[in-house]
């Protein structure tokens, strides 16, 4: 198991984001996460990247509890991008280069050969498209064991989301696993290996792909249409 939640609880005032929340990921999977706006997704995937703590339960990521150790391992795209516009792309390269042992720096730099960017561009002179490019590029070319990416599709144009798809899935190992935060169903659930639904901070359904197809006789898009309708 890569990732295990046991009864992970977070409050904000009143509002119960987490709410008793169990859940087990096995190495070696792409899984979405799916629910509306407002129900958990990434206050999720920002207590399992460290940056939040939860109020109850306990998390474990590679057998470890969340901490130093498991930021190591934990490749984290935000929702919206922590970088300085004023920052150059190799400004960037440089940031990530320095700060995470993991990271290869060539195979950030083949990425970005590929699709055209001056290395001297600031993030700030480039359309919103090819900014979510370079940040999901520098986030996948870590060798992590955890890829945590929250709405990595989130306001791009389609051409966009299809190179962000299949850069998910051509740079990560295979013994690692890929959680992607998303209301965007249709675009990623051709890469899934598994879904969850999240609702009121809980899990509701945490299936295999391909056998939830075969019981329901239907896409995970018309099912999660169908679940969340109500």
């Amino acid at each position: 198991m890569i990732l295990e939640c046991e009864n992970l609880s977070k409050d904000y005032g009143s509002v119960k984001a987490l709410d008793g929340l169990t859940l087990r990921i096995e190495s070696g999977k792409i899984v979405g996460l799916l629910g509306p706006n407002g129900h958990g997704k990434t206050t999720l995937i920002k207590t399992l990247s460290g940056l939040l703590s939860q109020d109850d339960g306990d998390v474990l990521i590679d057998g470890k509890k969340v901490g130093v150790d498991t930021k190591k391992i934990v490749s984290y795209l935000p929702e919206r991008s922590y970088l300085s516009p004023a920052m150059k792309i190799r400004e960037v390269v440089s940031f990530f280069e320095e700060f995470y042992e993991d990271f290869d720096a060539k195979k950030a730099y083949a990425m970005l050969d590929e699709l055209g960017l001056d290395k001297e561009s600031r993030l700030k002179a480039l359309s919103k498209g090819n900014r979510e490019k370079v940040q999901l590029i520098m986030v996948m070319s870590r060798s992590a064991k955890l890829y945590l990416l929250d709405e990595p599709m989130g306001g791009v144009d389609p051409a966009a989301r299809d190179y962000i798809l299949r850069t998910i899935i051509s740079n990560y190992t295979e013994d690692a696993t890929v959680i992607i935060s998303t209301h965007l169903i249709q675009d990623v659930e051709q890469i899934l290996d598994e879904v969850i639904f999240l609702k009121h901070g809980k899990v509701m359904l945490h299936r295999d792909v391909d056998e939830l197809r075969m019981e329901k006789k239907k896409s995970v898009d018309a099912l999660f249409r169908e679940v969340f309708s109500c």
